[in-house]
């Protein structure tokens, strides 16, 4: 099984919308991190944001003023977020392509960890044989065989508990050419020593101890939520980190029936930690997220920074332009913005 940091994209594609998200890096990467804000607080609205707005905010999370330069620079390259300048001033926004593909892996995320489905001791297997010249194509299925939730039995074989979906099914058409067979059925006991558990496919005591790191790190936390103890700057930073860590699970564990899984299955636990956690700071990181704002551009531009819930990521934030299409002008250049640590 993949480290959960070796994950290549935050989200995957929508088909119909494709965007070049950032790579996932070893901790959390500058834009990753600054893709995490933007989604966090402009999704629904697509608000224009100043990018002196955005340096400060990026400082915040220990990014230097030249990194969140560059961050912003390959974002906007990437297609991620589109910018307008007016004069030495300069706002960005969300991409339509980019926060259509967050929207759907919000939703994703959300209820990759929320239901559970019945199982009826089915198997799906997806068999394939690519040859050398085509790596890349291989890859690609091996990464969209990753997202729908399968893992590698054999080399060529992976496998699902899940029916494959009519949305899966075209997506699988896209990629193989030919190339992919799909098969549903039973397991056959074989000999012990000769058979091998569809399980294996999976590193079921890997993804315990990344849900056992996950509630080391974030139940400590929730007395001072509950308690009102978390100034705005460390709700931000939370709100990013505990979100950029959940939403991994979802490939690592993807709803595997709980009845092949070890009693005590931390699923549910890290689900209501994060959902604690995300939901609990979102009042006081969206008022620090808009007081910074402020500092760089007029109150209405502030108006439009928005967090949103769990409950609302599962629903599916649909992404809708600001007040305006256009941006306003920002107060301060990010030139003449230096934040200090």
């Amino acid at each position: 099984m993949p480290h959960p940091f070796d994950i290549e994209e935050i989200f995957p594609d929508d088909g119909d919308h494709p965007v070049r998200l950032p790579r996932r890096q070893a901790g959390n990467s500058p834009q990753g991190v600054a893709v995490t804000l933007l989604a966090d607080y402009t999704l629904r609205t697509r608000a224009w944001l100043p990018s002196a707005a955005i340096v400060a905010l990026l400082a915040e999370s220990d990014v230097s003023l030249a990194g969140a330069r560059t961050v912003i620079s390959r974002l906007a390259r990437r297609g991620v977020l589109e910018g307008s300048r007016q004069g030495r001033r300069s706002s960005y926004r969300l991409s339509r392509s980019a926060a259509v593909s967050l929207s759907v892996g919000g939703s994703w995320v959300m209820a990759a960890t929320t239901t559970t489905q019945p199982w009826d001791e089915c198997w799906t297997l997806v068999a394939f044989s690519l040859p050398q010249e085509r790596s890349a194509q291989r890859r690609a299925l091996r990464g969209q065989l990753r997202w729908l939730g399968y893992a590698p039995l054999y080399d060529g074989l992976w496998i699902s508990p899940h029916e494959l979906t009519p949305k899966a099914r075209a997506q699988l058409t896209q990629l193989h050419l030919g190339a992919v067979t799909v098969f549903r059925g039973r397991r056959i006991d074989l000999d012990a020593v000769a058979g091998r558990d569809p399980l294996d496919a999976w590193d079921v005591a890997a993804v315990a101890e990344q849900y056992e790191s996950f509630l080391r790190r974030w139940r400590p936390l929730l007395p001072r939520i509950a308690a009102g103890r978390v100034d705005g700057a460390e709700a931000v930073r939370a709100r990013t980190e505990v979100m950029d860590t959940f939403r991994r699970f979802p490939t690592l564990d993807p709803q595997l029936p709980l009845r092949l899984l070890p009693a005590g299955w931390l699923r549910g636990p890290a689900r209501e930690t994060f959902a604690a956690v995300y939901d609990g700071l979102a009042d006081t990181a969206e008022r620090h997220v808009r007081a910074v704002v402020a500092r760089f551009a007029d109150g209405a531009q502030a108006a439009d920074v928005r967090a949103h819930s769990t409950a609302d990521l599962l629903a599916g934030v649909c992404a809708t332009d600001a007040r305006s299409s256009a941006p306003p002008a920002a107060a301060t250049d990010l030139a003449e913005s230096s934040p200090s640590h």
